[in-house]
This record gives C-alpha cells, sequence and structure tokens, in this order.
C-alpha cells in the first residue's frame, strides 16, 4: 500500500465534514461500526492503519449533523421514521462492502466514498421530513416526539398553530342523523391528546357540554329544528391548551318527500295470467279460459250429465229390444 494510504484516508475524510445526519443516535449504526473494527479491519487492513480509520470514519458520521440549518431542509431534528430509513440505507451500503471482502486501499476508497454517497441520501431524507412531516398540523398545537441531533435526546416539541381550525357548514333533513366530525389528519400522529368535547353554543354564547369522550365524532338521530344550531369541538391535551378548535353550523331542512310506491294490488302487465285475452276495441270484454283453468265444478257437472246420458241410451236400447 505504501505511504499513499494515510493520505488518501485524510483526503476522503476531509471531503465528509460537512456532511449532514445523526445515525449515530440509531444503536444499530454503532454497533455496526464496532463490528467494523473489531472483525472486518483486522483481516482487510493493515494494523497500523486501524485506528486512523476508525477515528476518521466515527468523525465523518458524527458529523452528519453538521448540515446548514434551512427552515425547508434541515432544523436539527428527525423523527423516528426518518432515522431508521437514514440508518437503514448506511447499515446496508456498509454490508454490501463487508460482504465483498475488499481489502486495503480499494477498500478504504469503497469505504469512504459510501459515506459520502450517504451524506447525500441522509440529506434528501431530513429535506422530505422537514417538508412533509415537520409540525404537519395546519391548525391547533400538534405534540410532535422528536429526535435532536447534537445529543440524541428525544423530545417532545409544541407544533403551535393557530387553535382555532375554522367552521364547518352542515345540513341535515329533518327526522335524520346528524354526524359531526372533529377529527383532523394529524390528530392521530400528535402525542398528549385526551378527550373530544362537543358544546352546544347558544345565542347569548353560554354553552352546553353534549358529549365527551376518545370518539371525534358527535352523533344526534333523527334530529328536529330544535337541533339547529351552532356547535363547538374542543380536542384537549394534557397541557392546558387544547389541540383543536372547530365550530360546527348546523341547518335542520325540511324533511324529506318520499313518493309512495304504487299499491301491490293493482295487477301491472306481465301480472296478466297466462291464457287471459282482453279485447280492448270495446268498453266491455270478453275472456276466454283454457281447459286447464276450468273449475273442478264444472268439471264434475259435466261429468255426471254424460253418464246420465249413458244410462237412458241403454234404457231405450232396452226397451226397444223388448219391444221388437
Amino acid at each position: 500500500m505504501g505511504p499513499r494510504l494515510p493520505l488518501l484516508v485524510a483526503v476522503l475524510a476531509c471531503c465528509l465534514l460537512l456532511a449532514g445526519g445523526c445515525v449515530l443516535c440509531d444503536t444499530k449504526v454503532m454497533e455496526a461500526l464496532e463490528s467494523l473494527e473489531k472483525d472486518y479491519l483486522p483481516g482487510h487492513l493493515g494494523a497500523e492503519h486501524h485506528k486512523n480509520v476508525m477515528t476518521r470514519v466515527k468523525q465523518a458520521v458524527q458529523d452528519f449533523k453538521e448540515l446548514p440549518f434551512d427552515e425547508d431542509s434541515y432544523m436539527g431534528v428527525v423523527d423516528e421514521p426518518t432515522l431508521e430509513k437514514a440508518s437503514w440505507s448506511l447499515l446496508k451500503d456498509l454490508k454490501r462492502i463487508t460482504d465483498s471482502e475488499v481489502k486495503d486501499e480499494l477498500f478504504v476508497k469503497e469505504l469512504f466514498w459510501m459515506l459520502h454517497l450517504q451524506k447525500d441520501t441522509f440529506a434528501r431524507h431530513v429535506a422530505q421530513f422537514q417538508r412533509d412531516a415537520f409540525c404537519p398540523n395546519k391548525c391547533g398545537m400538534m405534540l410532535q416526539t422528536l429526535i435532536w441531533c447534537s445529543n440524541c435526546k428525544k423530545e417532545v416539541h409544541a407544533c403551535r398553530k393557530s387553535l382555532d381550525c375554522g367552521e364547518r357548514r352542515v345540513e341535515v333533513h329533518e327526522m335524520e342523523d346528524m354526524i359531526l366530525d372533529c377529527e383532523l389528519n394529524w390528530h392521530h400522529a400528535s402525542q398528549g391528546l385526551t378527550d373530544y368535547s362537543f358544546y352546544r353554543v347558544w345565542s347569548n354564547k353560554s354553552e352546553t357540554l353534549v358529549s365527551k369522550g376518545k370518539e371525534p365524532t358527535l352523533t344526534k338521530t333523527m334530529v328536529d329544528p330544535m337541533d339547529a344550531g351552532t356547535y363547538r369541538c374542543q380536542l384537549d391535551t394534557v397541557h392546558s391548551s387544547p389541540a383543536t378548535i372547530i365550530h360546527f353550523h348546523v341547518t335542520v331542512l325540511p324533511k324529506r318527500i318520499v313518493e309512495e310506491a304504487p299499491s301491490s294490488n293493482i295487477p301491472t302487465q306481465n301480472e296478466v295470467a297466462l291464457g287471459e285475452v282482453t279485447w280492448g276495441t270495446t268498453k266491455s270484454s270478453t275472456t276466454f279460459q283454457s281447459p286447464s283453468s276450468q273449475s273442478p265444478m264444472a268439471e264434475n257437472i259435466l261429468r255426471g250429465r254424460l253418464v246420465r246420458l249413458l244410462i237412458w241410451g241403454i234404457v231405450v236400447l232396452l226397451a226397444g229390444i223388448a219391444t221388437a
């Protein structure tokens, strides 16, 4: 390797001093670096370079917290999901290098180039967090758990915005159900929330507590005009200040008019009996029934008449024979 290796380590590590991140707050990263020093370096790098390489590697990773502060990209804090993504990316690349069994000068080059790329990867992760996940509430007060990169402390940060989260107008028909929904999309991610309280606000500005509990909705069944008016929802926190306040202006509309369905006693065109024909050219109608539709009583009468005719025929025949 020659004398070039220490110089190479110094040059490559110096380019990382401005890299950003706080991945050392993840214990898995610390364990991986310890394994690199104790298990990998002895068989892949001269012993005289171990201390120098590991010192600069740890310093490079430690300096990940030195990103320039910017409201849109980095404020010195991250949340746990962002830290996990950055750590996983670093650990994956470190394992790729150790699995390749690369040695000596080539190992040092790949190791520090990987760290250089991980600087950019971490910067993208924290910038995305800053844009999308850091204090995402547009109103109210969100309590968000954050990790400070300077000392790895995990603390709850109060994201304070205007407590008034606006007004909602609700229209509901009389005798139907009224549902007031007080939940906002960031409530599930906030810490320290307690109960949703719904109040009826009267014209003299006094209030009456209607309900209080963990459910973010107020449901009133079969409303009537007396339910119209203003309601206020307040989400409380473990602190003295509420998380959100929303006003609902409820209008009760007249009961819906439901058209009655046709009576089931009136037959439709498809319900006309098979074999029944109605002549529509005159007011009166003539109906013909198929033999299968005749009643059993008519069949019995016809059968009786035939039997009597047969008997009389036999009698006449016998009388004729007797007088011959």
